[in-house]
């Protein structure tokens, strides 16, 4: 039998990203969001959601731009510090230990340390009840090549990106691969 829990924010699971933008002095900062993903493939776009009293807020709409970087497992306290104070007391950077990297594309930097990172122009805002969602374009993903598989992509068992659960307020890792993506042609 199925229990009703109500209207909540349960998705299992969230992808933990790392948003990176400038504020208007020109200071780099990066903010975690796990409301997000991937929206549209023709363009490559993806949506993120952020509260308008988040700092990164501001930094998003006056720059037109943000990064989104994917950290792996051995990052989880500096990611989980990103979303836990603000840029508007403290220089988010400069206390983790990470380092901005301008994109040269947008006015966003990325984090050197983190694998992969999407360069993101932004093409579409909307709001949604306490939240903006930003749509942004792909321009260019940079992956480090010690995490590229074979067929030049991003290898996930190498990068080991990890996971957010709102259910228990935890991260996870990503466990084994089950089977390849579009190959189950009958169940039967």
């Amino acid at each position: 039998m199925k229990k009703s829990i109500g209207k909540r924010t349960i998705l299992l699971t969230h992808p933990v990203l790392i948003v990176g933008t400038y504020d208007e002095t020109g200071r780099p900062d990066i903010m975690a969001a796990s409301w997000g993903g991937i929206c549209c493939s023709e363009p490559p776009c993806v949506a993120i959601s952020v509260r308008k009293q988040r700092y990164t807020y501001n930094n998003i709409v006056n720059n037109k731009a943000f990064t989104i970087n994917i950290p792996p497992e051995k990052y989880v306290r500096e990611a989980d510090y990103s979303g836990v104070v603000s840029g508007r007391e403290i220089d988010k950077f400069k206390e983790s230990g990470l380092t901005p990297v301008n994109s040269g594309i947008v006015i966003a930097p990325y984090v050197k340390e983190f694998p992969v990172n999407l360069i993101c122009k932004l093409v579409h805002t909307f709001e949604l009840g306490i939240h903006t969602q930003f749509i942004g374009e792909i321009l260019d993903v940079l992956v480090n090549e010690e995490v590229l598989a074979k067929n030049g992509l991003p290898d996930i068992e190498i990068i080991k990106p990890f996971i957010y659960d709102t259910a228990s307020r935890q991260y996870f890792s990503i466990g084994q691969r089950l089977t390849e993506a579009y190959t189950t042609k009958r169940i039967k």
